[in-house]
């Protein structure tokens, strides 16, 4: 059975999702958890370690691609290395520095050109640093700059993660205006027609439970439906767990109109 035929039965019969292939939306970015650092689908082929590099051969070769040639796509797998403690000591800084020479001499980079993606995300990852800043360092809080460099990879480079993070600033604004309700939802469909998994999940609860917005169930349904499928990650869990839960109140007609808005929907996708 084809994932979308899964999805829709699924619905139908008012079950839960199991694994199953994952839907192939657009190829977009997308985050695999809500922590400082994007995830994209795997290092580009040209930083795969030849088979009989050593660990430090293949780091010193990554840093002379870095530091010397300054290509971006070593700079970004180094920031990433860093931010997440991936084969080195976490370093919040040294990830900044690698992300910010990307940001720095890339911006103007064309968004169809192979590298916008990383440079994109090297953008997303900034804009998440300066919301927090980095302890003991001249890092510090920035929100105003961190939307900033939002708005600019969402707008730009149209990154679903800058969509979505863009989003929840505009829909977590305490107090939020109906200006920061109408651009928050906006980011957020945006993200979510990407297929960014969060984005999905969190417009589904939005739509499902009438949070700040009209409720529409079945839409809201649909919306989580897609989103809980491929969702197999331990940190992406609240996201099945919203879908079935939701699944579990949702009347007979809320799941037959969501199953049939999810069917034209794929069927757009593919046209």
């Amino acid at each position: 059975m084809r994932t979308s035929e899964h999805i829709i039965a699924a619905l139908m019969l008012g079950t839960a999702l199991v694994a199953a292939p994952a839907f192939a939306f657009d190829g977009a970015p997308v985050n695999q958890r809500d922590t400082a650092i994007p995830v994209v689908s795997g290092p580009p082929a040209a930083l795969t370690k030849p088979p009989a590099a050593s660990a430090q051969d293949s780091f010193k070769a990554l840093e002379y691609a870095a530091d010397i040639d300054g290509y971006a796509v070593a700079q970004w797998k180094l920031g990433r290395m860093y931010a997440a403690g991936d084969g080195v000591v976490r370093n919040d800084l040294r990830a900044f520095d690698y992300f910010s020479r990307i940001a720095k001499d890339h911006a103007q980079d064309s968004p169809s050109s192979p590298q916008a993606a990383l440079v994109a995300n090297a953008f997303v990852a900034l804009a998440r640093y300066y919301l927090n800043g980095i302890p003991n360092s001249s890092v510090k809080s920035d929100p105003d700059r961190a939307r900033e460099m939002l708005y600019y990879a969402a707008s730009y480079f149209g990154s679903a993660d800058a969509q979505f993070d863009l989003a929840r600033l505009y829909l977590k604004t305490a107090n939020a205006s109906a200006n920061d309700l109408t651009y928050g939802t906006r980011w957020l469909g945006l993200a979510a027609s990407k297929g960014q998994r969060q984005a999905q999940a969190m417009l589904g609860q939005m739509l499902f439970s009438g949070d700040r917005l009209p409720p529409q169930r079945a839409r809201g349904l649909m919306w989580m439906a897609l989103a809980s499928d491929g969702a197999n990650n331990p940190d992406e869990a609240w996201i099945k767990d919203s879908y079935n839960q939701a699944l579990s109140r949702a009347s007979e007609d809320d799941r037959a109109m969501a199953a049939q808005m999810l069917k034209y929907w794929l069927q757009g996708r593919h046209d």
